[in-house]
């Protein structure tokens, strides 16, 4: 324990107090050190602005979320619209819900789906209900 630091307060009023920091001898008298002024400075490192790796990661970053937040769903919802559009009649399709039905009827949004032979059962779906069309997968 060779370092003891000692804080005081004055009893002045006039200004602010100072810490001090001299270290103390085993005999507890304080020594005054002497900075050499021949040593070397520390070296800091210094902060540079913005390198061109940095930038090049940044710019692959907003790259790579374009792809994973816009292109991706874009495209698959391209997809779709086209997979709706090259719907037609006696086409077997599978709805979002997977409800199996026969297209029936197709009229702007609107598809109308048979989905029992022998009652004849009629159910009518949005467009973007039809998740895949079979008929297709069994070619």
């Amino acid at each position: 324990m060779n370092n003891i630091w000692i804080l005081a307060q004055t009893a002045e009023q006039e200004g602010p107090s100072r810490v001090t920091r001299e270290p103390l001898t085993l005999e507890g008298e304080a020594t005054t050190v002497v900075p050499d002024f021949n040593a070397p400075l520390p070296v800091t490192p210094q902060r540079r602005g913005l390198d061109m790796q940095s930038l090049f990661f940044i710019g692959l970053m907003f790259v790579v979320m374009y792809f994973l937040l816009f292109r991706g769903p874009r495209k698959k919802q391209q997809q779709h619209k086209q997979m709706v559009q090259s719907l037609k009649k006696n086409d077997r399709v599978r709805t979002i819900g997977g409800i199996l039905g026969t297209v029936v009827n197709i009229k702007d949004d609107e598809i109308t789906l048979k989905i029992d032979e022998s009652n004849n059962i009629k159910i009518k779906v949005a467009s973007s209900a039809i998740g895949k069309i079979l008929s297709k997968d069994e070619n």
